[in-house]
């Protein structure tokens, strides 16, 4: 079965999308549009823009999510997905390819989700921090002992997961999870704690928006962050995708069970080669390829 998956935040590099935009006139109205959606031109940020610039989660969510599903709208008749999930940011990506969310929708729905999470992590200092060389449940101990907010945030592959939390909860747990015998516990470049509790304002304002916006029903089933499982009913669709924004990313979770579920081909879909790497460190067997 064809399996896509869509990168999330993190993938993004300038220049990205300027291939598509010049060589498919398909692509070019799309990034034309989304550029009349968002009220400013993203494409100059994308393809001329600084890395500074591109960091900006205001601007990095939507480019991201613009070049996948720009990119699986290019596909054409190749496009034939059997199942779709996306890590964080790309579970929208997701929605919009397996048709749960027009691009219109999708594309504002990410924009509010940026400006959401944005005013969130100015709320209260927070951060993010990769862990490497632990077992999940070592590290789920280490967060539950340690004062104030911290928790495991993407469960990325075996031997890699990322905790979230108030800035000095992190920084603690970073040293606990040395001492627990990590290979390397790292705090990461972002501007706060995502899926963790510190995102409750975020997921309050993007729940109403979440609410408010029509999901159909998808032509195969999304594989999401929360549950690790196939979902298909749009109204569970959207329950998942309000719960998202601070509950833990399960990715290991759900290729393991996309593979159960019959998966043999996973493409990438968007910038970078990210989740092709995680999905073989998942599982070395799997067969992998960029769209």
């Amino acid at each position: 079965m064809k399996a896509y998956v869509f990168p999330g935040q993190g993938a993004q590099f300038t220049g990205m999308g300027k291939e598509l935009y010049e060589n498919s006139a398909l692509a070019k109205e799309l990034f034309e549009r989304a550029n009349e959606i968002l009220g400013f031109r993203i494409t100059d940020i994308m393809f001329e823009g600084t890395a500074e610039e591109l960091k900006e989660t205001k601007v990095t969510q939507p480019a991201v999510f613009l070049h996948s599903v720009i990119l699986a709208k290019t596909l054409g008749e190749d496009f034939k997905p059997e199942m779709v999930a996306g890590h964080s940011l790309g579970e929208f990506s997701a929605l919009v390819a397996n048709g749960a969310l027009s691009f219109e929708d999708g594309l504002k729905l990410v924009s509010q989700r940026a400006l959401a999470m944005q005013k969130a992590c100015e709320i209260k200092p927070s951060t993010m921090a990769a862990v490497l060389g632990l077992a999940d449940t070592i590290v789920e101990e280490v967060c539950a002992s340690i004062d104030g907010i911290v928790v495991a945030a993407n469960y990325n592959c075996p031997g890699q997961l990322v905790i979230s939390g108030e800035t000095s909860a992190v920084e603690k747990a970073c040293e606990a999870m040395k001492a627990a015998g990590a290979k390397r516990a790292l705090l990461l470049p972002v501007g706060g704690a995502f899926h963790s509790p510190m995102m409750e304002p975020a997921r309050e304002e993007l729940a109403a928006a979440i609410k408010a916006t029509t999901f159909s029903t998808p032509v195969c089933p999304v594989y999401q962050n929360v549950t690790a499982s196939a979902v298909s009913d749009p109204n569970e669709i959207k329950k998942n995708l309000i719960i998202q924004l601070t509950a833990p990313v399960k990715w290991t979770q759900s290729v393991q069970q996309m593979i159960a579920d019959g998966a043999t081909l996973f493409t990438e879909v968007g910038p970078g080669k990210v989740l092709a790497g995680l999905i073989g460190k998942i599982d070395k067997e799997a067969v992998t390829a960029n769209a």
